[in-house]
């Protein structure tokens, strides 16, 4: 019995492990992913497996190169993998939420299973899960930039490469040449910010890790041998400390007196683990004071709250706030030339007769 059940488990794995057409995997390929999960078979029980499962799994098989390699058929009417009411539920709204940072070809890949969870809960008519999925919905918070189109191959080739911790070779576009780059890299991270995905790699050769926007990748092509190993990579203390800076990010005090509103919303979501607010006299405002850290997307979101907020410290972030009101002003008090031509000419055809 024991050995029947490991059979079954075995071939539960590796038909998971067969990808879906139009990308394929050869019988070697599968074999070494098979030992990976502690299934220790040779080469030809894992063949004999493919050829039992083809028929009745409808298998696409197709020879390569003197090698035959295995697909799985393009909407296969068998899905293995079970679906729990609450894991329908939680697909249904992270596409809702996904939708607004991933790129569409990255979110068709993801499609067969946003359909699943979708047609799952829409069978659901009178469960009250079913009920919530028609009722609740993700929006982002303030205005989101529609993601950058990422090459539905270079996502494959770089996703897999940073699983299986392999090297790629890219075509990358840089933004400050304008002009294609072929790159040896190896990835440690991947980070998705706001409308713009992010892998963290090294060139080869040197020990410095940089960003590469995955939408710049042209092209992008996983090599077999291990990439460079980096145990000292750490992505939530690189984010910390290192994302779009050249030094570390310090902690400063804020201190600053905002209005009702806002003491409101920081009251129920800090702005830091390390914050208080305390009435003002003969005010409805309140003083804030926060720990938080010195970067650009702090800075700019207390310069996004306008009236709403009486910067004290740090005294740096008044300099700038002041110098960027200043030409502020002096752009909406000048007048251009064309464009005030342009104003009158468009009210003179509103008041022709």
């Amino acid at each position: 019995m024991p050995e029947a059940k490991d059979t079954l488990l075995r071939l539960f794995s590796l038909l998971r492990l067969i990808p879906e057409y139009p990308r394929y995997s050869t019988a070697p390929t599968l074999h070494e992913k098979l030992r990976d999960r502690g299934f220790y078979v040779d080469l030809r029980t894992v063949q004999r497996d493919l050829q039992r499962l083809s028929g009745p799994f409808s298998l696409i098989d197709e020879e390569e190169g003197g090698r035959k390699q295995w697909s799985h058929a393009k909407n296969a009417p068998l899905d293995l993998r079970d679906m729990e009411p609450a894991t329908a539920l939680a697909l249904y709204l992270a596409e809702g939420h996904l939708k607004n940072l991933l790129p569409q070809s990255v979110l068709d890949l993801l499609g067969p299973q946003f359909n699943k969870a979708r047609n799952y809960l829409g069978e659901l008519e009178q469960n009250h899960l079913g009920h919530w999925a028609r009722s609740v919905r993700a929006l982002p918070n303030g205005k989101a930039l529609l993601p950058a189109e990422i090459d539905k191959d270079v996502w494959q080739e770089t996703s897999a490469a940073l699983l299986e911790r392999k090297p790629l070779r890219i075509d990358y576009l840089s933004r400050s040449k304008a002009a294609a780059k072929q790159l040896l890299i190896h990835p440690a991270g991947l980070i998705s910010r706001h409308s713009i995905s992010y892998l963290i790699a090294s060139v080869d050769g040197y020990d410095d890790l940089r960003q590469f926007a995955l939408h710049r990748i042209h092209h992008a092509e996983r090599l077999n041998e291990p990439a460079r190993a980096r145990p000292d990579f750490a992505v939530d203390t690189y984010i910390r400390q290192q994302l779009n800076t050249a030094a570390p990010i310090e902690q400063v005090e804020l201190v600053a007196d905002v209005a009702p509103q806002i003491a409101w919303l920081l009251g129920e979501t800090p702005l830091s683990p390390e914050q208080s607010l305390e009435p003002l006299p003969n005010s409805d405002w309140q003083r804030l004071r926060a720990k938080v850290p010195d970067d650009k997307e702090t800075l700019w979101w207390v310069f996004g709250l306008g009236e709403n907020v009486h910067l004290h410290q740090p005294k740096r972030w008044i300099d700038v706030i002041k110098e960027k009101l200043t030409k502020m002003s002096g752009l909406y008090r000048q007048s251009m030339p064309h464009q005030s031509a342009t104003i009158t000419d468009a009210h003179s055809c509103q008041e022709a007769p």
